[in-house]
């Protein structure tokens, strides 16, 4: 590790969990965080900075007037420009240690697989149920471990699924194909700073697992309410009937 390195990155180092050699866990790591909107936003900014050696940026669509309430990495002159291109640009000021990778497309079944199977842990940072089932399926075939979340209205929540653990559910455990007509924040709004505590968490929960320390939330469903400013878990088991990790899905063990 260079002493420039050594410098940025004292804070982490210094705490016993983490150590040296946990700050290069990190930056020996890959990540691929799909959305880069407002989940998407403080997830990629706290992974920069933290030292992820290689961020790989996944979004097809380009920065909005209406997106800059949220999604933070993005700025008033990145208005019409593509939203990796934009997070490139704000990620390397922040981290020009950081290798980023940008695909500017919306992945099928087989690309996110190709892609997935590329790196260390996958972070959705979508707004669309579609996508979520799609990096799901993606992380049980290639057994990447997956960092999820969600926001809207007041309501956030965050889960971790690991297809390398054997017990650990996937996302489908979790919500079936009824959910696919759920409502978007673009249709019923939600709260700016909500995104940040939900997508820092999202970036908490990544660092943890690339580096081993601390308790995850595999199998636990964090949920939180902004207006009441409370936490609760709820605990998850895999769904043996699951047609994604299920023992008759082909995905299962």
């Amino acid at each position: 590790m260079k002493d420039e390195q050594l410098l940025r990155y004292s804070r982490q180092i210094m705490l016993p969990e983490m150590d040296i050699e946990g700050q290069q866990k990190l930056l020996n790591s890959t990540v691929m965080l799909i959305g880069l909107g407002g989940l998407g936003s403080p997830v990629s900014m706290y992974l920069a900075s933290a030292g992820i050696g290689h961020l790989v940026l996944v979004d097809f669509d380009t920065v909005e007037l209406s997106n800059l309430q949220r999604q933070i990495v993005h700025s008033s002159t990145d208005i019409d420009r593509e939203k990796v291109e934009s997070a490139k640009d704000r990620l390397l000021g922040l981290n020009p240690d950081c290798k980023i990778t940008t695909i500017n497309k919306q992945l099928d079944d087989n690309e996110l697989a190709e892609q997935a199977r590329l790196v260390d842990v996958l972070i959705d940072g979508s707004d669309n149920f579609a996508t979520r089932f799609a990096v799901n399926k993606a992380s049980v075939e290639t057994k990447t471990a997956l960092v999820s979340g969600a926001a809207i209205r007041f309501e956030g929540q965050v889960s971790v699924f690991d297809p390398n653990q054997e017990s650990s559910p996937c996302y489908r455990c979790l919500y079936s194909d009824e959910e696919m007509a759920a409502e978007t924040c673009s249709q019923t709004g939600v709260v700016a700073p909500l995104l940040g505590v939900i997508g820092s968490m999202q970036a908490l929960e990544a660092i943890k697992l690339i580096t081993n320390i601390g308790n995850n939330l595999i199998g636990k469903l964090l949920l939180f309410d902004a207006m009441s400013s409370e936490f609760q878990t709820m605990k998850f088991k895999k769904d043996p009937a699951c047609p994604i990790c299920g023992p008759l899905s082909g995905g299962g063990f």
